[in-house]
C-alpha cells in the first residue's frame, strides 16, 4: 500500500503567464507531435501552449520526467479555465541531446528495497557524441528488460508495466523515439502533446530560427547553435565569415549551414539557451515549466529571446514531490523521523540514531569529558602564556589530541551500537534507498516504473491530485 505523496517546494517565481495571442500550429511542427488528444487539439485551430521538456532516457528516466509532464498538464488546465481559450500542454522530447551517460540507464528499487542500476550499454570515450535519436535501443534492450524483470517485485501490476515499456523500447527504435512513445502512452490521454523535436519535418520548421542563432555570440564566445560533424554534436564558433566547430575544428560557411538546414536539418540543433526560444517560436507558448537547473539558466536566455525577437514565456518551476511508501512511513514513525532527515551523507543518520541510543549516563560522561578537557587545557594555556609562550602550540596540540581521543571513544561506541542494532540500521538504509538513493533526491534517481509496478496506474492519479493542488494555488 502506498502511504502518501509529499510535495517538496521548489524556488518560486513572481512571473505571471502573459495573456498571449492564440494561433495555429503549422503542419510541419505538428508532424513531430505524436498521436493523441493533445495533437488533435493542437491541430484543431487557434490555441495557446504551455511547454516543458526533458531529454529521453531508458524506461523514461528519473521520476521528474513524469512530474514535469503532469505539471504542464495541470497548469494548462488552469490557464484554460481562467482564459476561456484552448491551452495545450506540450512535452518537448529533447532527442537532440547527446549525453548518453545520463540516458543509458534507469534506477529501480529491487524486491529487497535496494536501488539497482540497469544500464543499456556504455558509449566508448572516443566515440562521436551522437544525439540520442541516432542511438538505437539495439539488441542490448533485451538484457535491460531481463534485469528489470528480475529487479521488480512480483505484483498484479508488474506485467502491465513491463508490457508498456516493451511496446516503446524496441531493438530497432532509437532512445529518443522510445522515450517519447513511452511518455505518450502513459500520459497522452490526459491531454499531453508529446513533441519529437528531432523529427525531420519539425526540424525543417525549426531550422530558420536555429540559423538566426548563428548571429548570437554567448559569453563563452560560442554561438548557441550545434551541428553534427566528425566528433558528433558540436558547438559552433563564429570566425570571420565562417563558423568552426569547437572540438573537431570543421569549418562551415553560412551557405554550407543553410544547405544543411535545407537538406539534412536534423544535423542542426539549439543549445539549452536557444532551445526555449525555438519552442516559443514554434508554439504559441505562454509559460515554460522547468526544474531548478532550468530556472537558474533561463535568465541567461533573455538576450537570445530579444535578439531573435521572440517573446519569452513566463518561467514556472515545476511541481516537485516525494513518494513515501507505507513500509518507509512505518520506519519514520518508529524512529520519529521525517523524510528530510535522510538528506545528508549516507550513513550520517544511521550514526545519529545509534548515537542517540547511547545510555544517558555514558552520553553525559562523554559530554562532561569534552568539557573538562576544554576547561583544563584553557587553564593550562593561560599559565603557559605567562611562563613560556613558546609552548602554546604544544598545549594546543595536546588539547586537540585529548579531544580526538574522546571523540574516538564515542565513535567506537556508536559503531558498536550500530553492529548491535543491525536491524535498525538495515531499516534506515532501506528507507534511505527509497527516499534519497545515493544521497540524491528520489525524483532525480528512481524511475516511475519502480513504483508503477508496486502500486499500479492509481499512482499517477494520486500524483496528479497533488500536482493539480499545486497548479491551483495562487
Amino acid at each position: 500500500m502506498m502511504r502518501r505523496i509529499v510535495a517538496t517546494p521548489l524556488p518560486k517565481t513572481d512571473a505571471k503567464p502573459p495573456a498571449g495571442k492564440p494561433r495555429r500550429v503549422s503542419a510541419d511542427v505538428l508532424a513531430g507531435v505524436l498521436a493523441g488528444p493533445g495533437r488533435d487539439r493542437l491541430a484543431g485551430g487557434d490555441v495557446l501552449a504551455v511547454t516543458t521538456g526533458q531529454q529521453p532516457g531508458l524506461f523514461t528516466g528519473p521520476l521528474y520526467t513524469v512530474y514535469k509532464a503532469l505539471s504542464v498538464i495541470a497548469l494548462a488546465q488552469r490557464l484554460e479555465r481562467e482564459r476561456g481559450v484552448p491551452v495545450v500542454p506540450v512535452f518537448w522530447v529533447a532527442g537532440d541531446d547527446h549525453d548518453f551517460a545520463e540516458a543509458n540507464h534507469a534506477w529501480v528499487l529491487n524486491r529487497a528495497g535496494e536501488p539497482v542500476k540497469i544500464v543499456l550499454r556504455e558509449r566508448a570515450a572516443d566515440a562521436p557524441l551522437l544525439p540520442l535519436f541516432r542511438e538505437p535501443c539495439g539488441a542490448e534492450i533485451r538484457a535491460a528488460f531481463d534485469a528489470l524483470g528480475a529487479a521488480l517485485p512480483d505484483s498484479e501490476f508488474k506485467a502491465d508495466v513491463v508490457a508498456w515499456l516493451e511496446s516503446a523500447y524496441q531493438p530497432d527504435t532509437n532512445l529518443a523515439d522510445a522515450g517519447a512513445e513511452a511518455v505518450n502512452r502513459l500520459l497522452s490521454k490526459r491531454g499531453l502533446a508529446v513533441f519529437r523535436a528531432h523529427d525531420g519535418t519539425a526540424k525543417r520548421a525549426a531550422a530558420p530560427w536555429i540559423l538566426r542563432g548563428l548571429d548570437v555570440t554567448l559569453p563563452d564566445g560560442l554561438t548557441p547553435v550545434l551541428v553534427e560533424g566528425r566528433a558528433g554534436r558540436d558547438r559552433l564558433r563564429a570566425e570571420g565569415t565562417a563558423f568552426v566547430t569547437r572540438r573537431s575544428g570543421e569549418r562551415f560557411t553560412r551557405a554550407d549551414l543553410e544547405r544543411v538546414a535545407a537538406e539534412t536539418p536534423e544535423r542542426l540543433s539549439p543549445n539549452v539557451l536557444l532551445r526555449p526560444v525555438v519552442e516559443a517560436a514554434l508554439f504559441p507558448t505562454v509559460a515554460y515549466l522547468g526544474g531548478p537547473g532550468e530556472m537558474a539558466y533561463l535568465p541567461d536566455a533573455a538576450p537570445v529571446f530579444a535578439r531573435l525577437d521572440v517573446t519569452q514565456p513566463a518561467p514556472v518551476p515545476r511541481w516537485s514531490g516525494l513518494i513515501v511508501e507505507a513500509r518507509v512511513e512505518k520506519v519514520l514513525e518508529r524512529h520519529g523521523l521525517a523524510p528530510g532527515d535522510f538528506d545528508g551523507k549516507p550513513g550520517a543518520l544511521e550514526a545519529r540514531v545509534a548515537r542517540e541510543a547511547l545510555p544517558a549516563d555514558v552520553a553525559d560522561m562523554l559530554t562532561q569529558l569534552r568539557g573538562d578537557v576544554e576547561a583544563r587545557f584553557a587553564q593550562i594555556g593561560d599559565a603557559v602564556k605567562r611562563l613560556d609562550p613558546t609552548l602554546e602550540r604544544t598545549v594546543q596540540s595536546a588539547r586537540n589530541a585529548a579531544l580526538a581521543g574522546a571523540q574516538e571513544v564515542e565513535k567506537k561506541l556508536v559503531a558498536s551500537l550500530k553492529r548491535t542494532n543491525e536491524t535498525v540500521v538495515s531499516q534506515l538504509a532501506r528507507a534511505r534507498a527509497a527516499l534519497a538513493p545515493g544521497g540524491k533526491p528520489q525524483e532525480r534517481v528512481l524511475t516511475v516504473a519502480s513504483f508503477l509496478a508496486r502500486y499500479g496506474p492509481g499512482l499517477v492519479d494520486a500524483i496528479d491530485v497533488e500536482v493539480a493542488r499545486w497548479a491551483s494555488a495562487p
